[in-house]
């Protein structure tokens, strides 16, 4: 597994993580020619406490990438539900898949793609990646240290039982999103979605994708929510095929720095799903 730091300035990190393309570039009308006749679609899955607006920069960069797109949203309800939506919608996909999830969506892409030969990659973004028997709450008290539990609000009691889970608003971006800046941190406090607590105790019940499928992570060294120690765990166990550490990076890199994980998911493509001919160098 290849572990890289992202340093000051965005072309010592492109150059480090194998990111800086020479000749032809990425967008041109062969490689765009290219994808298009491989038909790679990037689905992205956001989190818990979070929806598909969470990745608007990574799509922004993506889609000038000339990369076709889908932000799937799932209901965050159970993960057998989360995994189903996105099964649904893979099928519905014409093409090679590049799977990319985010911290509970980790755990998402994981069950959905077990099995599916249309989903070349996995990316990883801060992001819950078990094995067979794990749930979100195992790894946790695997790798102590995180502070989400904390700064949960009360939950509050649904109709049919259990119970839907929010962060509390004033404490949100401390924990989640350190490193944006406050306001967009804020907003993105306020439009929240709930998670049940149900789903962040369900296990994995197959075996994972990433025993089959080949995986890249990208993840803060401040994340708050999983610890580091538990994202480099599970990017070794994965066998990564490329893992970047942000330094001081939040819980939400695709917010703070969505060209690299746009880059990191463009190196993905590249390597699962593009023809020869169409590859960068």
């Amino acid at each position: 597994m290849k572990s890289t730091a992202l340093h000051l300035s965005l072309t010592s990190f492109l150059v480090s993580a194998g990111c800086v393309y020479a000749g032809t570039p990425a967008n041109s009308s062969e490689a765009q020619a290219a994808r298009e006749h491989n038909a790679v679609t990037i689905v992205l899955v956001h989190g818990a406490f979070a929806d598909s607006s969470s990745w608007n920069g990574v799509i922004d960069t993506l889609l000038q990438r000339n990369f076709k797109v889908i932000a799937a949203s799932i209901p965050l309800r159970s993960l057998s539900i989360d995994a189903g939506s996105v099964e649904d919608l893979v099928r519905s996909v014409q093409g090679d898949v590049v799977l990319v999830g985010h911290s509970y969506g980790g755990q998402v892409i994981t069950a959905a793609a077990a099995g599916n030969s249309s989903v070349k990659g996995l990316v990883y973004v801060d992001a819950l990646a078990p094995d067979i028997g794990e749930s979100a709450a195992d790894i946790g008290e695997r790798f102590p240290g995180g502070t989400l539990g904390p700064s949960l609000a009360p939950p509050v009691s649904i109709q049919g039982g259990g119970s839907d889970l929010y962060v509390q608003q004033d404490r949100w971006p401390a924990q989640f999103a350190a490193d944006v800046a406050p306001q967009a941190a804020r907003l993105m406090a306020v439009g929240q979605r709930p998670v049940t607590d149900a789903a962040l105790k369900d296990r994995l019940q197959q075996a994972p994708a990433w025993k089959g499928t080949p995986s890249w992570f990208i993840y803060g060294s401040e994340d708050r929510n999983i610890t580091p120690a538990a994202l480099g765990f599970m990017a070794q166990r994965a066998h990564s095929r490329h893992t970047v550490v942000v330094p001081k990076g939040s819980h939400v890199v695709m917010v703070s720095h969505p060209r690299e994980v746009a880059m990191l998911i463009e190196e993905a493509a590249n390597a699962c799903c593009m023809p020869e001919e169409g590859k960068t160098p």
